[in-house]
């Protein structure tokens, strides 16, 4: 059976520069903005060549909306979720789901609400 793969992700947000600053306290990471006039962007580190998903923050008055019981739910490949749900309330957003087990063979998961009212999920193994 062939494998669906996610090859890019926009998590909408209504204040870029606070969003930027929120997924880089959570992810310790860099974000590169791209200002395209109506659009405004910040791309999130990505390796290419499909390998890992790669997105960004979007703003656009017009198109984009943000959700935070409804919608596309993106989860977030962790080493141990605890990690980043423990950074997600100083940087601004609120746990909903604290790490929680699926089951023994896949892991754990948690969700939180970034600093835009999105609903973000994490995933790790451990």
């Amino acid at each position: 059976m062939r494998k669906v793969t996610v090859g890019w992700f926009e998590i909408p947000v209504s204040d870029l520069d606070r969003a930027i600053s929120f997924y880089q306290k959570v992810f310790d990471c860099t974000l590169h903005k791209i200002d395209m006039g109506d659009f405004q962007m910040a791309m999130f580190p990505g390796e290419g060549g499909g390998k890992g998903a790669e997105g960004s923050l979007v703003y656009n008055k017009e198109f984009y909306k943000t959700s935070n019981l409804a919608g596309t739910l993106i989860y977030f490949s962790s080493e141990d979720v605890s990690i980043e749900l423990a950074k997600v309330e100083e940087a601004g957003g609120t746990v909903q789901i604290p790490k929680k087990i699926i089951s023994p063979e896949y892991g754990y998961m948690g969700v939180f609400l970034d600093s835009e009212g999105n609903r973000i999920a994490l995933h790790s193994l451990a």
